[in-house]
């Protein structure tokens, strides 16, 4: 019996010990996921596309604007019989105007959204690559790290990757 509580406590601490060895070989790095977004070219060039959109979009908007601002002074200039029957038309390109800006916004908001994701799938890839062909068994945000040592960031290695896979379109 005695023999066997022996055998047992030494097959305890052997897995204590093997734990612990196999902990101190886990290999850790950490990534600033917002630099490697800001310096991804992919993701430089969707945003220059949708600034461009969103230019376009504020040129129309103006347009439509002007045009409705030049309708309500020419209703200004009528009688009040005249302006209460044009007052529809003024409603309706109102709605209109309306509708034109928030059909725009939402269709700039949906792409900036897929673009996002398209971008953050990307990244988790290259870094997933990039540690399983390097080792790391747990790379961290490093904004979620109170400490790190040197020599751990592996930020300009996964930009460099990211860049060198990606072909403009």
């Amino acid at each position: 019996m005695r023999k066997a509580v022996v055998v047992l406590a030494m097959a305890v601490c052997s897995l204590f010990i093997l734990t612990g060895f196999a902990l101190a070989a886990d290999k850790f790095a950490s990534v600033d996921l917002i630099r490697v977004a800001s310096e991804y070219n992919k993701f430089k060039d969707y945003n220059k596309v949708l600034d461009d959109k969103a230019k376009t979009y504020e040129s129309d908007i103006d347009k439509k604007i002007s045009d409705f601002k030049g309708l309500q002074d020419k209703i200004s200039l009528l009688s009040d019989k005249e302006k209460e029957a044009k007052r529809s038309e003024l409603e309706t390109k109102y709605k209109a105007l309306e509708d034109f800006k928030n059909e725009k916004e939402n269709e700039l908001r949906k792409k900036d959204f897929e673009n996002r994701k398209e971008v953050a799938e990307d990244i988790r890839g290259a870094i997933k690559a990039y540690s399983e062909k390097e080792g790391y068994t747990f790379v961290f945000d490093d904004r979620m790290l109170a400490f790190q040592p040197k020599g751990v960031d592996i930020t300009e290695k996964i930009i460099e990757t990211l860049n060198k896979g990606y072909v403009k379109k």
